[in-house]
């Protein structure tokens, strides 16, 4: 098959789970419980807003990649969606980046409040630990499997994780500039919940040692090039595909990779983490590692 004919085959593979994702996400609120409407409102708000759905897609990848269960990957992948929008709305708040805008429709705290827009996030962080206890509960996944997926949710979104990077984030924006220090920001703002999303994946199919080793380092460095890429499009992107202003971070005073070390190097630096991703994945024996290798080329050759 002509590569055309992949990416296109690969395009139909996305595009339906995410649509499958998209009707899952609401289901995730039992329906019995008594929750303020303003509240439920302001996280469906954000969660159903769009996006690439690119996490919870890790982790049926990742369990696809091991013929695990892709029914019991369902709450994972769900909950990992919810930690991400958790941080997007936070992310936006005027103490932190102060954005009007969010996947081009205003940010959930001009619509909402300030305060309703910290609650939505807090409880969508709260209710994603739930959703993963769902992965056990109603589809059989050891209490082991649930707990180690648990414990490093915990990880990968915390101190150590997502919020370390958004911390460095911030302290980057009062003087902090050096190339290293963009680096981690990168990793563990952006990448840690990939490499969270893949490494649950193959946790629910059972994934020895080495695969996961392998998933953890084909998740940082994808990460790693995902963010690189959104560097690179925020100068060369275009606004209707981005759902924000072109040129924002330059605007805003971010730091990127482009400013370190120029547009050209920064897309070299995109395909060489790509390719050392893919590499990793060879050389650990997945049974079915195609899909793997397309998210990756999908990601490089991404307008948005």
């Amino acid at each position: 098959m002509s590569n055309a004919g992949a990416e296109e085959r690969f395009a139909s593979y996305l595009e339906r789970h995410v649509a499958r994702i998209e009707r899952l996400l609401p289901a995730q609120f039992p329906a019995g419980w008594q929750v303020p409407a303003e509240l439920k409102e302001s996280m469906l708000y954000s969660l159903m807003a769009g996006g690439k759905r690119l996490r919870p897609l890790c982790v049926v990848i990742a369990c696809e990649s091991l013929n695990g269960p892709l029914e019991a990957a369902d709450p994972v992948a769900c909950a990992i969606e919810m930690i991400h929008t958790y941080s997007l709305v936070h992310d936006d708040l005027p103490a932190m980046d102060n954005d009007d805008y969010r996947r081009g429709k205003p940010t959930n705290h001009k619509v909402f409040g300030e305060a309703l827009a910290i609650l939505a996030g807090d409880a969508l962080l709260t209710h994603a630990f739930y959703t993963v206890a769902q992965c056990a509960r109603r589809h059989g996944i050891s209490a082991e499997i649930a707990l180690t997926i648990t414990e490093e949710l915990s990880v990968y979104a915390g101190m150590r994780g997502m919020v370390g990077g958004q911390t460095a984030d911030m302290l980057g924006e009062q003087g902090l500039t050096t190339l290293d220090q963009l680096e981690y920001i990168h990793l563990h703002k952006t990448s840690d919940l990939i490499v969270f999303a893949l490494r649950a994946g193959a946790h629910l199919a059972g994934a020895n040692e080495a695969q996961l080793n392998a998933l953890t380092e084909f998740g940082t460095k994808l990460g790693l090039a995902f963010q690189i890429q959104d560097d690179i499009l925020d100068i060369t992107g275009e606004e209707g595909l981005l759902g924000k202003p072109k040129g924002s971070d330059e605007k805003s005073g971010k730091v990127t990779y482009p400013y370190f070390i120029g547009l050209e190097a920064s897309k070299q630096e995109v395909v060489r983490l790509t390719e050392e991703a893919k590499q990793a994945v060879r050389e650990a024996g997945f049974p079915y590692p195609a899909r793997l290798y397309e998210l990756a080329d999908y990601l490089l050759e991404r307008q948005f």
